[in-house]
This record gives C-alpha cells, structure tokens and sequence, in this order.
C-alpha cells in the first residue's frame, strides 16, 4: 500500500518508543529497488539462507496490504526476490517487501508498483528447495523483527513499531 506516512515524522513523535525498543530503525544499507519508495503495512516474516520457496509459497497467498520480510541473512551470493515474484506479490494484494539479502531482475522491480528494499542485486538465482521458517521472529541486519510488526518505509528509511502507527497531528491514543 502506498504511504504518505514520513518515517523521520513518526519517529519524532515515537521518541519513547524507540528508547523503549518498540519502534525501531532497519539498516540504513538496505537499497529501493520497487517502484514504490513510500509503502507500509502489518509484517509477515520468512527466515531463508539463499532459497527463495518459502517466499514464493508465501506471496502466493493474499498479502491484504502487508509487508514481508525475509531474513536470508544477509547473504549476497543468491538473490531470494525477483521480477516473477514481483509479479506475484503485486497480484496478491502485497504491499512490499523487505529482503536481508539480494533481489534480481532489477528492470522489472523498478517497473512494478511495489515496494521492494534489500541489501543489493545479484543475478545468481536462489535454490529452491522450500527451507526455512515462515511467521517467526526474524532478523535483519540485526534488529529484530516480528510477525504482527507494522512496518514504514519511504526516502528516509525504514522502521518497524509492535503497533500501528498513525499519521503526525493524528491522535489514535486513548485518553
């Protein structure tokens, strides 16, 4: 889903939370590579190494405007994310996608209306083997990520919040 939602905004109202560790800031490495910059949406996660059919099995069910993330763990010899899947995530109803790894056909993500963040390209196909975990707790670049998560991403960057997070001058708390 696009978003108007400014992350540098939200994290100057969300002050708290960060010291608390309830919002917190992915690594500034990660890479735009959708033609979405601005995009937002409740987390599903899948934990792979260098095998992409969990991600694949996972996108092809209804993404309801969510966002996955995928700890492949960092590695850069096999990109886990790519035109096909884009097209598959796009078609499902997902938001974006979040890789701690490389994504390839780099043409087709920029043409496809879809948010798409990771660490680089790599033209190396994944293996397809279908290990790995789907809906856990996962890592990228360190910081914790988890199912349920709501995540924000846009030109400044990308941050993860347990809860929803709201627009500035929106006023969602209960008094």
């Amino acid at each position: 889903m696009p978003s108007t939602l400014s992350t540098c905004d939200l994290c100057d109202e969300e002050i708290a939370a960060i010291a608390e560790g309830a919002v917190r800031a992915l690594s500034p490495l990660l890479r735009n590579f959708g033609r979405l910059q601005h995009f937002h949406g409740q987390v599903a996660t899948v934990q792979c190494f260098e095998d992409n059919g969990l991600v694949r099995r996972t996108l092809e069910t209804a993404g309801m405007a969510r966002v996955l993330v995928v700890d492949g763990g960092g590695s850069c010899r096999h990109a886990l994310f790519g035109g096909n899947l884009a097209a598959i995530a796009l078609r499902n109803g997902w938001a974006g996608i979040v890789v701690d790894g490389c994504v390839r056909d780099v043409a087709e993500l920029a043409a496809t209306p879809i948010g798409v963040r990771a660490l680089g390209s790599m033209p190396v196909p994944p293996r397809k083997h279908g290990v790995g975990q789907c809906d856990v707790a996962v890592q990228v670049q360190g910081v914790w990520v988890r199912p349920g998560d709501w995540l924000y991403a846009d030109a400044d960057g990308v941050i993860v919040s347990a809860r929803p997070l709201h627009e500035p001058g929106a006023s969602t708390r209960e008094v």
